[in-house]
């Protein structure tokens, strides 16, 4: 097992995100925003990595979350565009720096309201599997 990986599997989405036609106008960031957030974001957050080596090699199972805030009314905004980042990860082939991406599956997903209601978040869940 090997967390190698890592920062080029979260490169490789993030830049598949900042790419993706779905998501233009929106930010992508990997840090909350300082002082005046923009209205709606993407946010490429938390990620657990278990040892997913088997007879063919090292490899490990990267559960990532992605983020969208919205201080937008309603979560008709947060939602659509967590369709989006839905339609651009789920089942995606990216070129990664170091490793190789066998496959990316959507996992969960969970809509909340934040700040007494005046935020909306939709935490998406997906699972890599790469070789290492």
């Amino acid at each position: 097992m090997s967390y190698g990986s890592a920062a080029a599997l979260q490169a490789a989405v993030y830049a598949r995100l900042a790419d993706d036609p779905g998501l233009a106008g929106v930010p992508v960031l990997d840090a909350v925003p300082g002082g005046q957030a923009p209205e709606t974001y993407v946010l490429i957050g938390p990620e657990e990595v278990r040892d997913a080596s088997d007879s063919t090699g090292p490899g490990a199972d990267h559960r990532l979350a992605v983020s969208v805030v919205s201080r937008a009314a309603g979560f008709a905004v947060a939602k659509a565009i967590a369709v989006a980042v839905s339609d651009a990860l789920s089942g995606a082939t990216l070129a990664l720096a170091r490793g190789r991406l066998v496959g990316l599956w959507f996992l969960t997903a969970q809509a909340r309201k934040l700040d007494n209601g005046a935020v909306r978040r939709v935490d998406l869940v997906f699972r890599a599997r790469v070789e290492t």
